[in-house]
């Protein structure tokens, strides 16, 4: 495929301006970029699924077929078959009211004239896709096929999309951002089964990613876009050891190192000013109290797969499997593992979104499960969780001023005195009364979307208005607007690019320091993780199999599954 002179407008804006490349059988173009840099635009104008008022001009040569001038018709035709896409966000790219085998067969259905009614066929391509399934690495490959989208993780969803894009074998895959929500060990895995793919069929793989460590391990040419024009692009060993531009600087030095333990993390917008940001070590002190704020103790959460006529349990599956642990009040605890492993069951039933079906969970002493629901209301506001995307978990029909003040209202707290410290002001589990002052509850929003890096003047806009790493900090700024004292952070960079994962980092250790947070940090992202964290839990099938500070865990892994981890990380050799 020849790309010419590549201009995407909508209406009076352009936001692609002047793309060239060339793609050859065979090869991998990796194109690079923060989010709203075009790379998902231009790739999205070659198969026809721009909005009606995108205006695109240039060329771009398929063997013959201009892609930019096909109708409707012509672009059905090439979908899915000559040109196929992974999207980048699986929560909502799959229909949440179809089974997932499904979903991938109807893309069978529709370039293999597979028969509706033809029972055999019928059984042929469900054996298909789930043949298909297995090459993913998805569990229980059966069982997910007739599974909605809502029952399955948020990796497990990106490996459907990934056997939806690869089941008629095109000529072309493009592959937006495939393995952002994967952890380390799939990520390397679906990697190579691109890799063994492309070897097979002669598949030409344009892929779009954030993360320069892994266009490393796929890579052949990459192609580096800022605000929708080509700032560099050659040789992917070239690109990746001699980077030219500032941008292409920032990209590489942005992404939490393994070597050492920086005390804040250099961004793009400071290689773009000439500042290389702070390259002092400083490791994040244990918090000075050493009283825990929440106990686990044999700790279990069960699922039932399958139930009788008369609802009797038939199989389970046990999501976590009676652990143990304390959470220091002030500290940052990482909970890493695979994705399914049961990170994310841990971080619902700590705050009693699930129910666990054994063990106790205390919150300074107290049980939980002995609360009732009201006593259990009132307690929220010290208990709080940042969710994994930021895409689905604010309302589209209230502005962003509205959502971080709505648990204020929900909880009633608008009007009574309550406003977060100054800056410097004595954190309240530090000993000290805060200097409280009222505040309606749009100044106490106000302040908090500054703290978080927030324009004041976007209170009153719709999240759809926003980038993914400003949809985040609405949902940090939610979270903290009732001052907890215990944030669970459920995968909350790993949808983000490294720029502004960078960015959401260097602002949760701030105001970890500010407000003496203490968080539980679940991630599948090792290198973030031990920037972050004081103390890093590893976590594999529901049991904790090692646990330490981060330097002992990456110097010294005790258990063969945390060197896999470690081992799995994308680095640029």
């Amino acid at each position: 495929m020849q790309v010419e002179d590549l201009k995407v407008r909508f209406d009076e804006r352009t936001v692609v301006e002047g793309v060239n490349y060339t793609l050859r059988r065979g090869e991998t173009l990796g194109i690079v970029g923060e989010s709203g840099s075009g790379k998902s635009v231009s790739t999205l104008a070659l198969m026809g699924l721009l909005p009606k008022n995108a205006k695109v001009d240039g060329s771009a040569m398929l063997e013959g077929t201009e892609l930019l001038t096909l109708d409707e018709a012509g672009f059905r035709d090439i979908r899915g078959r000559r040109i196929s896409m992974i999207f980048q966000e699986p929560m909502t790219s799959l229909n949440p009211v179809q089974k997932c085998g499904e979903q991938v067969l109807e893309m069978l259905k529709a370039h293999a004239a597979i028969n509706t009614y033809d029972s055999e066929k019928q059984q042929d391509g469900r054996a298909r896709v789930i043949e298909l399934f297995k090459e993913v690495l998805l569990p229980r490959p059966e069982k997910i096929f007739d599974s909605y989208p809502h029952e399955i993780s948020g990796g497990q969803k990106q490996r459907v999309m990934i056997a939806m894009a690869l089941i008629n074998h095109p000529d072309i895959l493009i592959a937006d951002e495939p393995t952002t929500a994967l952890d380390v060990t799939v990520q390397r895995t679906i990697l190579d089964l691109l890799r063994s793919l492309q070897e097979k069929h002669g598949t030409s793989i344009i892929f779009i990613t954030h993360d320069l460590g892994v266009i490393a391990q796929i890579a052949d040419r990459v192609m580096v876009m800022y605000r929708g024009k080509v700032v560099e692009q050659g040789m992917a060993d070239d690109v990746l050891h001699h980077p030219q531009m500032p941008y292409t600087q920032g990209l590489l030095a942005c992404r939490p190192p393994l070597d050492s333990r920086p005390e804040r993390l250099p961004t793009v917008e400071e290689f773009l000013q000439g500042v290389k940001g702070c390259e002092k070590e400083v490791p994040l002190p244990l918090t000075p109290s050493h009283s825990p704020l929440i106990s686990v103790k044999d700790l279990s959460v069960t699922y039932t797969l399958k139930k009788s006529l008369f609802g009797k349990p038939l199989q389970t599956l046990k999501g976590v499997d009676g652990i143990s642990f304390d959470i220091m009040e002030g500290e940052t605890l990482g909970l890493v593992g695979e994705s399914g492993c049961g990170k994310s069951t841990l971080g619902r039933a700590l705050l009693r979104l699930i129910d666990h079906s054994s063990g106790s969970i205390l919150y300074r002493g107290q049980s939980l499960e002995t609360l009732s629901r009201s006593e259990m209301r009132a307690l929220r506001p010290k208990l709080q969780i940042i969710f994994q995307d930021p895409y689905s978990s604010l309302n589209p029909r209230i502005t962003i001023g509205e959502a971080i003040g709505e648990p204020l209202r929900v909880h009633g707290l608008s009007t009574r005195t309550h406003s977060l410290p100054p800056y410097g002001g004595t954190p309240p589990s530090l000993g000290g009364e805060p200097e409280y002052k009222k505040a309606t509850v749009k100044e106490q929003v106000l302040e908090l979307m500054e703290q978080v890096g927030l324009r004041p003047e976007w209170y009153n806009r719709y999240p759809h208005e926003f980038s993914g790493g400003q949809r985040q900090r609405v949902c940090i700024a939610r979270a903290l607007i009732l001052q907890p004292e215990l944030v669970v952070c459920d995968e909350s960079v790993s949808a983000l690019d490294v720029s502004v994962q960078a960015q959401v980092l260097n602002l949760l250790n701030d105001l970890k320091r500010r407000y003496h947070y203490t968080y539980l940090f679940i991630t599948h992202d090792l290198s973030v993780v031990k920037f972050l964290s004081d103390r890093i839990m590893v976590m594999q099938k529901g049991r904790i199999v090692e646990s330490g500070t981060p330097d002992e865990l990456f110097a010294h892994p005790q258990t063969d599954y945390t060197r896999t981890l470690i081992d799995a990380i994308p680095r640029i050799n």
